[in-house]
């Protein structure tokens, strides 16, 4: 599904954050991308989605294919058209706008009305409160329905591959065992994800793969459950499962690379 191949950025000409950067995405499948601040996660994202040079950032050299096609020199709407969605960190949702409006701007690049009236749908049957409050303005939202909302809005525009990238940022700890199952939802509907995130205990445990970014490059790859299982994850990513660091500090989170955080399986219990 999506390939890149010896992937190199720079930011203003100088700043480099690829420096020969290898991933695949199968098709249908769930990967999470590791890596310290600085390490070249977002800008891994913004190649594929096009939204690169919007950043004034530069692919050097190196390729990036999605189902065999080039996305070399594709806009961002082309890569929209083409099956491939960002949901950037921060949500960057419309904030003046209702749900609906929110939504119905997610689904503007298809004409198919029965396809974005499906959309929709599916975004209300998976974030139930959302549906409930369709009419209300989004600024009024915690942040926790915010993000639900900057899902739903990328999931109108019916994505083969949904780049997410730190979707758990600035909410609550209890929130992310529903992120990730919202994640996997996604995923059991026959939508590949490609995830950025912070929380490396609920990434590895929502992914069939991990890809970890060191200095622009990946160090490491493999099977999610088995890179998790690895000295060199345990140590720097997952506290050797003992503590996870929220905005408040540690948290005793009772997980380990073994034993990962039970998540609900209720989705419409997903509250702010």
């Amino acid at each position: 599904m999506l390939s890149v191949r010896e992937m190199h950025v720079t930011y203003g000409g100088t700043v480099r954050a690829l420096r020969g950067a290898d991933l695949e995405v199968a098709d249908r499948q769930v990967a999470t991308v590791l890596g310290s601040n600085g390490a070249g996660k977002t800008t891994l994202l913004r190649a594929t989605s096009g939204t690169l040079r919007l950043h004034r950032g530069r692919i050097d050299s190196g390729s990036i294919t999605f189902d065999g096609t080039d996305l070399a020199g594709k806009d961002p709407a082309q890569i929209v058209g083409m099956g491939i969605v960002q949901v950037p960190e921060g949500r960057r949702i419309f904030t003046r706008l209702t749900v609906e409006e929110n939504l119905r701007a997610g689904g503007l690049g298809s004409r198919d009305r029965a396809a974005k009236a499906t959309a929709e749908r599916r975004v209300y049957d998976l974030f139930p409160v959302l549906a409930d409050r369709r009419s209300s303005r989004a600024g009024l939202f915690s942040g926790g329905e915010q993000q639900m909302l900057a899902i739903g809005r990328g999931l109108m525009a019916n994505p083969k591959l949904l780049l997410l990238d730190e979707p758990s940022l600035g909410l609550a700890p209890q929130m992310i065992g529903r992120i990730g199952e919202v994640i996997r939802e996604i995923h059991r509907q026959g939508t590949a994800v490609l995830l950025v995130e912070q929380n490396a205990t609920m990434a590895l445990a929502v992914a069939d793969t991990a890809f970890v970014l060191d200095i622009g490059k990946v160090s490491l790859n493999g099977p999610a459950a088995e890179l998790a299982a690895t000295d060199a994850v345990q140590r720097l990513y997952l506290g050797h499962g003992a503590t996870e660091e929220s905005e408040h500090g540690p948290v005793d989170t009772g997980a380990s690379a073994t034993n990962p955080p039970r998540t609900t399986r209720t989705l419409s219990r997903w509250s702010a």
